[in-house]
């Protein structure tokens, strides 16, 4: 038998769950921090569910997993949260809007695999459902400016409006039919070099000066306003307008230094209907480290869940998605742990009994119910075994307890990094580690 995990999938030994549970930690206690309730939905969902006409589309269809339960119905694993989250408001009719969720669960696709990407991974959504304004979509946005501020990692939010990005085409008399070729290659500015797309919106049918105009337009620099100013020169149409108008809104509300208007951004083309968004490494943090993937992205899509449905109610709705996997990857390049920095146990001391089983116990008590992650050998082991140990596992302090140590109503407490021992009531212990 080859034993191995399934393509795709990942063990996460404690020293890699670790600082993935703290990163959650902290995302749900922000997320709680601006009213956000916690939402839990099956991993399991009806196919039919997964595959309605306005879920994900035929692409993620052909990434779905599958499967048949004993009663010969049709299942599949969710292949993300927005879709569970359509359902769940679909059987629940009479819920109160706006409703304020977010969820972290696993999600599952069976695509291609690559460095970064696996076929099991975890999601972290929060959405606004029913609400029309730019307060929801601004809520998105400071959420992950008082996140990336935690875990002090500086970025820049990126964000635009699908409204604008038509109303731009519009304005320079790009065919309609084109809107797409257009927008997916100019979305491309950031990441290859301006010949390649100028070549690709040549092949893509576009011509002469307008391919210049397109690539100036959206190349435009200067300050957030001065880009709305410039674009309201070219935008005419009432949607186009209406976007921009809601891009100076959402800016009025929130803090504009790590917010960039950026007008080539474009996310989902499929169910994105307004504000779009992206969070990446400051230029700073770039220079720093090697690391230019997106952290967290999202954007409104108000027809999605009432076409879902199907019930012509209107569900207005916005949200945002944090990448566990490259926040995690940030975090630990910005560190550069040495190896015996690296947490590999959430124990924080160590008791080591010296024949003195029964008071240890007792002690191991008093310092687990101080909240203190306490553990003891369990194993009747020597000194240096249990020593060498709590070294292996980067365990910060342990705490010998022998006769001569209680004789005097004390313990020993060690500090594994500097090696200093101090001889210590119970309290005293319980009041330094705390």
């Amino acid at each position: 038998m080859d034993i191995d995990t399934p393509k795709g999938a990942k063990d996460f030994p404690p020293e890699q769950k670790i600082p993935r549970q703290e990163i959650i930690s902290k995302l749900i206690k922000i997320f709680e921090t601006f009213g956000f309730s916690p939402l839990d939905t099956p991993v399991l969902e009806r196919f039919d569910v997964l595959s309605a006409k306005y879920a994900g589309g035929a692409e993620i269809l052909k990434e779905t997993f599958k499967l048949k339960d004993q009663g010969d119905r049709d299942l599949a694993l969710r292949y993300d949260l927005t879709v569970p989250l359509s359902r769940f408001l679909a059987m629940n009719p009479n819920l109160r809007l706006p409703f304020k969720r977010y969820q972290v669960g696993e999600v599952f696709r069976d695509g291609p695999i690559k460095a970064g990407r696996l076929r099991q991974f975890t999601q972290s959504d929060v959405d606004v459902v029913g609400a029309k304004t730019m307060l929801a979509d601004a809520e998105c946005v400071k959420i992950a400016q008082a996140f990336f501020k935690e875990i002090d990692v500086d970025v820049i939010i990126e964000i635009n409006n699908r409204k604008v990005l038509d109303g731009v085409l519009a304005g320079l008399q790009v065919p309609e039919d084109k809107f797409i070729d257009v927008i997916l290659a100019v979305d491309k500015l950031k990441k290859v070099d301006l010949k390649e797309i100028e070549k690709e919106l040549r092949q893509k049918g576009i011509k002469g000066k307008l391919v210049d105009e397109l690539l100036r337009i959206f190349s435009t620099k200067g300050t957030n306003a001065e880009k709305v100013e410039k674009l309201r020169k070219i935008i005419k149409t009432n949607s186009g307008i209406e976007g921009l108008n809601e891009i100076e809104q959402l800016l009025s509300y929130v803090d504009q230094k790590s917010v960039e208007f950026s007008i080539s951004l474009a996310r989902g083309l499929a169910y994105y209907t307004g504000t779009v968004f992206e969070v990446f490494l400051s230029e700073k943090e770039r220079m720093k480290i090697n690391f230019t993937s997106s952290l967290a992205a999202g954007g409104r899509y108000d027809k999605m869940i009432g076409l879902f449905i199907g019930n012509n109610k209107e569900y207005p709705a916005v949200g945002i998605s944090f990448g566990i996997e490259p926040i995690t990857e940030v975090l630990k390049q910005k560190k550069q742990e040495k190896e015996t920095d690296v947490k590999k146990t959430v124990t924080q001391v160590y008791v080591i009994p010296i024949k003195t089983i029964k008071e240890s116990l007792k002690i191991l008590e008093q310092l687990r119910n101080a909240g203190i992650n306490a553990d003891m050998d369990l194993n009747e082991r020597g000194i240096s075994k249990n020593l060498d140990y709590a070294s292996a596992l980067n365990i910060p302090f342990v705490i010998f307890v022998g006769e001569k140590e209680l004789a005097e109503k004390k313990v020993k407490l060690r500090d594994m990094k500097t090696g200093k021992e101090e001889l210590l009531t119970v309290k005293d212990v319980l009041s330094k580690l705390k």
